[in-house]
């Protein structure tokens, strides 16, 4: 895109509807967006998550003895996917190709097929036969890493966008599906409403630069909160120190320990950071503190572009879109063939609870893009996959990047730790046991002895293990040149410059 006179928004937005045709195991139009757009000093964020349907119902789940939202196979944890919505947003009011061009890579790669990666064979392996089955397109295809998979579904349903916008999509044969198997979930009227919203970014300093990500229904206030607590710790200079990890899990904990309680689309993020703030007398520099609030990993897809447009613009993109947790909700759009996400997860049941699944609500998100600038230029544009661990690991990578001033490469190839729940990516904050601190066969040898002799409860997990994100980072020095990297921990991660 950005060789055909695009900018950094057309070249986001044509990468993410290229994997979204071949990584359905990570994202899709099915699934939600969230977008931090920088342009010549001005930083705006873009809210592209999915909103419940007018059929949504807390109180009936409770009648069937539910006690949290379903995972999969569930029509009730898919919300009006928002990514489509997005990419019509950004391009709108910021890309300058037409919007055919930018999609016609996908709808190519969709209509004469793609070779199945290794890890999308890997994650048809895991599911269950009712997923093969529901998903049955890909999976007849998939038999072997390599084979070639045809897309037509999602191929139309891209030609439908490109030439006639949002309403061939969510009015077309996409929303006639969704109504169908929504089975009341959804209404016209529910199709029809824009599921973007251009919102003011959440922004604090930290670490000698201004972070910015998006506000609630994201989690992305953790990341921050998290990195001004440990701009006000005595870090050590070595980053390998045992004791870094600690202060940074404990900062991580202190930010985090309520978020089931606090994280809403109607939570105001200054107000969250503001209670954070005060919490830096829960961190004992010495020992783990134990605190959490008593009471599901995640597969996402980040991207990161910059660049000057045509016009002389300075312009980048912080851009993450996900399906929640792997093919998402294991549901299908049965005219498109396009996989539905599982983003419902995060409501709450529980009768008044302020993330209580109703019409209308946003659930709450683990996705955060993230952005840097300082004294108004642009710093980084920074994300990662990973689920609940995504603000522990920004505040590592912000950490390494800004403060110890650490190489894009050698910031995202460091061994990494993570909280982690008992069972799933989406757990972490309500467990009564509180979360463990997983720690990368990668990571300095002394943190796993270091952390439990401090009274974290540590597991070890294998090198380069997908459970510590997949990071992508572009970052501008002070003499304007560009650096950037992807992630070894994502095998069919990639960072390219020209």
């Amino acid at each position: 895109m950005f060789g055909r006179g695009g900018n950094a928004v057309d070249a986001a937005i044509a990468t993410n509807a290229a994997i979204a045709i071949t990584g359905p195991h990570l994202c899709g139009m099915g699934g939600d967006l969230f977008a931090i757009v920088y342009v010549d000093g001005e930083v705006h964020g873009l809210n592209a998550s999915g909103r419940a349907g007018s059929g949504a119902d807390a109180a009936s789940l409770r009648r069937e003895g539910s006690t949290e939202m379903p995972f999969r196979l569930d029509v009730r944890s898919v919300t009006v996917p928002g990514c489509i919505d997005g990419w019509m947003e950004l391009h709108d009011r910021f890309g300058s190709l037409p919007l055919a061009t930018v999609l016609a890579p996908a709808i190519r790669l969709a209509n004469d097929g793609f070779a199945a990666s290794p890890l999308l064979i890997g994650a048809l392996g895991m599911m269950s036969e009712e997923g093969r089955s529901n998903l049955h397109e890909i999976a007849e295809q998939a038999t072997h890493p390599g084979a070639r998979i045809r897309r037509p579904g999602a191929a139309a349903a891209l030609a439908g966008i490109a030439a006639g916008g949002r309403s061939n999509f969510y009015e077309g044969a996409f929303g006639d599906g969704l109504i169908t198997i929504g089975d009341g979930l959804f209404t016209r009227e529910d199709l029809a409403t824009n599921q973007a919203d251009w919102e003011p970014v959440l922004s604090t300093d930290a670490f000698g630069v201004t972070l910015h990500t998006m506000g609630p229904n994201s989690q992305g206030y953790l990341a921050l909160g998290s990195s001004r607590l440990a701009s006000r710790l005595d870090l050590p200079d070595d980053p390998d120190d045992e004791r870094w990890a600690h202060l940074l899990v404990e900062a991580s904990i202190a930010a985090g320990r309520d978020r089931p309680q606090q994280l809403h689309d109607g939570a105001d993020g200054a107000e969250l950071l503001d209670v954070i703030d005060g919490r830096l007398d829960e961190i004992d520099p010495q020992r783990a503190s134990r605190r959490w609030a008593p009471a599901n990993d995640g597969d996402t897809t980040y991207l990161c572009t910059a660049g000057r447009s045509s016009d002389g613009r300075e312009m980048a993109v912080s851009l993450i879109q996900s399906n929640a947790s792997g093919f998402g909700s294991h549901l299908v759009e049965p005219n498109t063939g396009i996989n539905l996400h599982n983003r419902g997860l995060g409501f709450s049941i529980q009768d008044g609870h302020p993330a209580e699944f109703r019409p209308g609500r946003r659930p709450p998100h683990t996705l955060l893009p993230m952005a840097a600038t300082r004294d108004g230029a642009l710093a980084a544009v920074l994300g990662t996959m990973g689920g609940d661990a995504q603000p522990q690991i920004m505040l590592q990578l912000a950490a390494r990047l800004f403060h110890h001033r650490q190489t894009p490469g050698r910031a995202i190839a460091a061994g990494r730790w993570a909280l982690e729940g008992p069972t799933n990516g989406f757990d972490t904050w309500t467990s009564s046991t509180g979360p463990g601190v997983k720690i990368e066969g990668n990571a300095p040898a002394g943190w796993v002895d270091g952390l439990a002799a401090r009274g974290h409860r540590t597991n070890s997990a294998p090198e380069w293990n997908s459970g510590f994100g997949h990071a992508c980072a572009i970052v501008a020095d002070r003499h304007g040149m560009w650096a950037g990297s992807g992630d070894p921990r994502a095998v069919v991660g990639s960072c390219a410059g020209g």
